[in-house]
């Protein structure tokens, strides 16, 4: 087995859980998707980009993790110490079946994440409960999710192909079904309402041991000696996409320079690495075939 077969097969074990689950995007025939989205929009290119949408997840995670609720839920609940791995391979299952997936594809894993929202609840160190499926805690989710994830395709697409400020709004318009399905409320539709979200909700962002624990687990991530170095430089990528207070709250030094000259650089070549491994993207392949079928089968 050559190393480009082994890097993309642990990329696919890493990300996807090894099955690509192909039948979530090939059809039916002309089914736009929950996103009604095609190759050329913002959401398309955010969430189909590699580097941007590995660096940026890692980014969500941290800066979700200053939310004392939404991380005594992962702490109490999540087994992403026990399966790593399974945890990533989830999410990133949920984010490209609810971006490329049928319409009923999308659907089926918003209510699966439904019913295990309902299971989630309890009592935060802090003493205030908190539920999985409360709607503040869900917007607080996906903002600082999605935000990251257009930090990370900002700061890692090639410069010509970067979102204008139009069509960062876009973007955040075009994603937000998808939380107000899970139940969320009040979701930014555009960078100006992201912003202020972000201003209005930091007062109550705190770190705490768990947030740091979790921290300390992400850098530390990996089964294999190559799986550890790709995800030592990708967080490090991941620490130079969040805000500067966020960076003071989890106790992380990382100078300017160090962010700029050598892990920016260090996590585009590690994405081109894993993009030549990977080759063409199967399951774009897949939704292109789908949403091919419309023209054709259109009167």
């Amino acid at each position: 087995m050559g190393l480009r077969t082994r890097v993309a097969d642990e990329l696919r074990a890493t990300v996807h859980g090894g099955d690509l689950e192909l039948h979530r995007y090939e059809g039916p025939p002309g089914d736009p998707g929950l996103l009604g989205i095609t190759p050329g929009d913002p959401a398309w290119r955010v969430h189909g980009h590699l580097t941007g949408m590995l660096t940026g997840g890692f980014a969500a995670l941290m800066l979700q993790s200053l939310h004392p609720l939404a991380m005594a839920g992962v702490d109490q609940y999540s087994d992403f110490r026990a399966d790593p791995a399974g945890r990533l391979a989830g999410t990133a299952r949920f984010v490209t079946t609810t971006t490329f997936g049928s319409t009923r594809a999308a659907h089926e894993a918003i209510a699966l994440v439904r019913r295990i929202h309902t299971r989630v609840r309890g009592i935060a160190p802090d003493g205030r409960p908190y539920r999985a499926d409360d709607p503040e805690l869900l917007t607080w989710v996906h903002t600082a999710e999605v935000h990251s994830f257009l930090a990370g395709y900002q700061t890692y697409a090639p410069r010509r192909y970067r979102l204008t400020p139009a069509e960062c709004d876009t973007y955040y318009r075009q994603v937000a079904p998808v939380a107000e399905l899970l139940g969320a409320e009040q979701v930014p539709r555009d960078t100006r309402q992201a912003e202020r979200y972000l201003a209005r909700i930091r007062p109550g962002l705190r770190a705490t041991e768990a947030a740091w624990d979790s921290v300390r687990f992400l850098r530390g991530f990996g089964r294999t000696a190559r799986e550890r170095l790709v995800v030592h430089q990708l967080m490090n990528a991941a620490v130079g996409l969040l805000p500067d207070w966020a960076r003071s709250e989890l106790r992380i030094v990382r100078p300017a320079a160090v962010r700029t000259c050598w892990d920016r650089p260090a996590a585009t070549a590690v994405g081109r690495t894993l993009e030549w491994a990977r080759g063409p993207s199967e399951i774009h392949t897949a939704v292109r075939r789908r949403l091919a079928q419309e023209t054709v089968t259109r009167p």
